[in-house]
């Protein structure tokens, strides 16, 4: 069943027809996704709730090194995609290689992309591209003191 939610992109095609034709409200929202935490699954209900169906874009290994550093991410695209596909509140991952979701995001055309509140407009891929075909961008509010950042922090701290 979970691997039914994780999509590659000549199945993401047919499956954005079909809910085309059925006037389904897509959201989506993207993001590394490497330690599962409260804050992550908090904004993806956020996300889920602004439509009818969730494709989340899962940046790759490569993607993650490339702006993260050579230490991530701490699981493989593969365990993310299948951590994130056993969340309710998902419908779909898409996993992208590039640097940014922007060809994902024009592909999927979904009606609303969430992001979180710690974003500027201007700095949201894709952000201007989903406004221009009527779509909207919600910035959702994150749970404090939830980072994968912070408990990687948290757990150098305790390994001296």
């Amino acid at each position: 069943m979970l691997k039914k939610k994780i999509l590659k992109r000549s199945a993401l095609n047919r499956m954005c027809q079909r809910w085309r034709r059925e006037r389904r409200k897509v959201v989506f929202t993207n993001g590394t996704f490497d330690i599962l935490h409260r804050g992550h699954v908090s904004y993806l209900e956020k996300a889920r709730a602004a439509g009818d169906i969730l494709v989340v874009g899962l940046n790759s290994d490569r993607s993650v090194r490339s702006y993260k550093g050579p230490g991530r991410p701490l699981n493989p695209q593969a365990d993310r995609a299948f951590v994130l596909a056993a969340l309710d509140c998902v419908d779909f991952v898409v996993i992208f290689d590039e640097p940014t979701p922007l060809k994902l995001i024009c592909r999927v055309r979904p009606a609303v992309l969430v992001k979180g509140a710690d974003w500027k407009l201007k700095d949201i891929a894709g952000a201007m591209e989903v406004m221009s075909w009527g779509g909207s961008v919600k910035r959702v509010r994150l749970v404090p003191g939830r980072s994968t950042t912070r408990l990687l922090k948290l757990l150098a701290r305790f390994s001296h």
